[in-house]
């Protein structure tokens, strides 16, 4: 939403039914959705089986963005050029949703920020696989956290940056358009009610600036790292958008720049999908057939949560007993060629940072 409150249009006229993708049931703290907002994904705890819909991290290339209102230009840091045989370790971190204490203490458990939060692995390499907002009470905190560990990382001669997750994809939606009905094939949708029902915190979008929603527009979708192809979603939905990695990003980075809120949201539901690699049959030719495309010899992503892709769901009822998930480290499947990284930090799991390659 751009302007007015919260639940600008809420109860106007009859109730409709709204067509929103919905990653998992939302957490208590989730602010009230309008009376008119309705899911349409039953909840994945639920006796039902569950049915899911099918440094500073700028591109080099100085594409346009389009916001509305007025665009705060961001200078690009760049990192400090030295062969690749002179970089650090590659960590990856997964799914943060706003968890900026958790993220800053799994980063200093790492050795890669010091107890001030400052980059300290000097020439490593960090990167993030999306969905830093919604959820957790400080999603904008920790995009600024990752802008300024980009720059830092830059200035010690390694490098920090990030993936487009549907989550960015979200809240750009939600602050562009608003109200602003879109085609979803199955009833009225938007992005503001879809980003409230999935966990959409007033005090992000109090606190979002034209350099955030440039910071997350300019975010590439998928890139491969030391034989790890990148991406958030476990999807091979990517393959919509291009047959190699600098197709997909050039893609998903010019319909953001066109501002059409159809084809954003079509974006937004195609990043949504999950566990693609998850059967275990199809699963593990799911992946090959991203790695054919792209490159690479093993996939690694967040997006969906470990204990979900284990079948293993811990209760979100504030019912105070600890019935959490327990996720002790990154889960390995698809024969041995997917990694996952989402820890499920938003139902009391883990947020995960790991070093790759991993020993499997």
């Amino acid at each position: 939403m751009v302007e007015g409150s919260m639940t600008q249009g809420a109860g106007q006229g009859p109730a409709a039914r709204t067509e929103t993708l919905r990653d998992f049931r939302v957490p208590a703290y989730v602010h009230d959705v309008p009376a008119n907002v309705m899911p349409t994904d039953p909840v994945p705890d639920s006796p039902e089986p569950a049915q899911f819909p099918d440094g500073y991290t700028p591109t080099e290339r100085d594409l346009p963005v389009i916001n509305r209102g007025d665009t705060v230009q961001v200078e690009v840091v760049q990192p400090v050029s030295r062969p690749s045989d002179e970089m650090g370790p590659l960590f990856v971190v997964g799914d943060v949703h706003g968890y900026l204490d958790e993220l800053l203490a799994a980063l200093r458990e790492k050795g890669l920020v010091d107890a001030e939060g400052t980059w300290a692995a000097d020439n490593a390499r960090l990167w993030f696989l999306g969905d830093f907002t919604d959820r957790g009470p400080d999603g904008i905190g920790v995009i600024d956290l990752v802008m300024r560990l980009s720059a830092e990382a830059a200035a010690a001669g390694g490098y920090c940056k990030a993936l487009m997750g549907n989550h960015e994809l979200l809240l750009l939606g939600a602050k562009r358009f608003g109200d602003t009905p879109v085609n979803s094939g199955a009833g009225t949708a938007t992005f503001q009610a879809a980003w409230l029902l999935n966990g959409g915190q007033k005090s992000d979008m109090d606190r979002l600036q034209d350099v955030h929603l440039q910071w997350m527009s300019r975010l590439d979708a998928i890139e491969i790292e030391d034989d790890h192809l990148l991406m958030h979603s476990d999807t091979t939905a990517y393959l919509d958008y291009g047959d190699s990695i600098e197709a997909v990003n050039d893609t998903v980075r010019e319909t953001l720049t066109r501002n059409d809120a159809d084809e954003c949201w079509d974006l937004f539901r195609k990043f949504t999908k999950r566990f693609a690699f998850r059967d275990g049959e199809s699963g593990p030719g799911a992946v090959r057939e991203l790695l054919g495309a792209y490159g690479g010899s093993r996939v690694v992503h967040g997006h969906s949560p470990i204990p979900y892709l284990l079948g293993e769901v811990g209760t979100e009822d504030a019912d105070g007993e600890d019935n959490g998930p327990v996720v002790e480290g990154p889960h390995v499947y698809a024969g041995g060629l997917a990694i996952a990284m989402d820890g499920g930090v938003t139902m009391a799991g883990k947020l995960l940072v790991q070093q790759l390659p991993m020993d499997i």
